[in-house]
């Protein structure tokens, strides 16, 4: 009595364990007992402790996730606002030296044409504004002696030119075509470096996916395997409790068949019913013989009702646990192929654009290619120069058939890259 807590005891109001009643005291009265020592709050508080530290851990991860994903997709828009802004300066640069040139060849143009200012009025700083210098009068002779051979001197010279026009022309077009393939060159590193970096974020996630998938792997192992031990202990429980419930109807019916004995025995019951004590007797036990006969097929029939109760209960937990395994590997794939998907998306649209490009490129070189040629088709003055024309433009025909061939076999290679 002295070792047993202070609600086990019986007293007046005590509670005695029941069917209906609980046989344990509710929970206020049993913490009402318990005396808080130092180190069960000190382990309570450095729980605690350790909670609130793993939880701001938790969200410090969260959070600067969140922050280099948002770094990332910044530094994806910057890079391609400066790829942008990089390839209109290379454009506008271009532009700005092919206007320089086109301004030094009219410049030259233009003085070759003039000539010397032989018969010109010069203006002195040193004289007033009004006072203007005049023509000598044998100065009018030479001036129209040279007028006479400035055409063909100006036409010979256009001639000359012509090819160092075309000359220069053809550099600019190969340095405009260079400065398209450095871009594109540039554009398919970045592409490549992007895509490395995307392979290797992916194998991360995967790997984390696997370790993920791994863990809650063993963790459903370990809980099929902790239902399957409450099951068999589930069962054990039964089988005990049928053997009490069997020992439980023996006793009653010793103790039943004590008493009928009882009875027999007193004084005045000897007579007739004492002589067929012994075939009564006979019959109790082939009762009792058949009733433990059928409490054993029961027992066994039990022990099969469970054992396949079990198998089906694993059946199903494997079933479930494969669909899911199964549903994960299906989405995992689903998702996989939609970014391939869009990646090949993007890469076909940044070809068509690249082709869409060539082309126009290719369509302004043959617009001034064609400038050419009629610039060239304007200067003819003489037989001879006629002949030289037509030659040039016999070679030149030849030239542009197979610039247009190579142009035609870029465009295929690029159209079936």
């Amino acid at each position: 009595v002295f070792g047993m807590p202070p609600w086990s005891l019986a007293g007046p109001t005590g509670r005695t364990p029941g069917v209906e009643d609980s046989p344990l005291p509710p929970i206020t009265e049993r913490l009402a007992y318990l005396c808080a020592s130092r180190e069960l709050l000190e382990f309570y508080r450095g729980k605690v402790a350790q909670f609130d530290v793993h939880e701001d851990l938790l969200e410090k991860y969260s959070c600067t996730k969140e922050d280099q994903l948002q770094w990332e997709v910044e530094v994806s828009e910057l890079q391609k606002a400066l790829r942008e802004q990089a390839l209109r300066l290379y454009a506008e640069n271009n532009i700005l030296k092919i206007r320089e040139r086109e301004d030094s060849k009219r410049i030259q143009r233009l003085l070759a044409l003039v000539g010397p200012d032989v018969g010109g009025i010069t203006y002195f700083h040193g004289d007033p504004l009004h006072k203007v210098g005049g023509q000598s009068p044998g100065s009018i002779l030479p001036h129209c002696l040279m007028s006479h051979y400035m055409t063909s001197d100006r036409e010979q010279y256009l001639v000359e030119v012509l090819p160092a026009q075309m000359e220069e022309q053809t550099g600019l077009s190969k340095e405009k075509v260079e400065s398209l393939l450095e871009g594109r060159r540039i554009r398919m590193e970045e592409g490549q470096v992007q895509h490395q970096r995307d392979q290797d974020h992916i194998t991360a996630l995967t790997d984390k996916l696997e370790g993920t998938q791994n863990l809650l792997d063993e963790r459903s192992r370990d809980f099929i395997q902790l239902k399957f031990e409450t099951q068999a202990r589930e069962k054990g429980w039964m089988v005990e409790k049928d053997r009490l419930l069997r020992d439980l109807d023996s006793n009653q019916e010793r103790l039943r068949e004590a008493r009928d004995s009882h009875r027999r025995e007193q004084p005045g019951s000897r007579g007739p019913s004492s002589m067929a004590q012994p075939d009564t007797q006979h019959f109790h036990r082939e009762e009792l013989q058949s009733l433990q006969r059928a409490y054993r097929l029961v027992e066994m029939y039990r022990e099969q009702c469970v054992t396949l109760e079990t198998d089906l209960a694993q059946i199903r937990e494997e079933g479930d646990v494969g669909r899911e395994i199964f549903k994960d590997r299906s989405d995992k794939i689903a998702k996989r192929l939609q970014m391939m998907t869009q990646r090949y998306e993007a890469l076909e649209k940044r070809r068509a654009m690249e082709v869409e490009g060539f082309k126009t490129d290719i369509k302004h070189l043959r617009q001034k290619l064609k400038d050419v040629e009629k610039k060239l088709f304007k200067v003819s003055m003489t037989n001879v120069e006629r002949l030289c024309v037509r030659q040039t433009n016999v070679r030149t025909r030849k030239v542009q058939g197979e610039l247009k061939a190579k142009i035609y076999g870029l465009e295929n290679d690029l159209h079936y890259s």
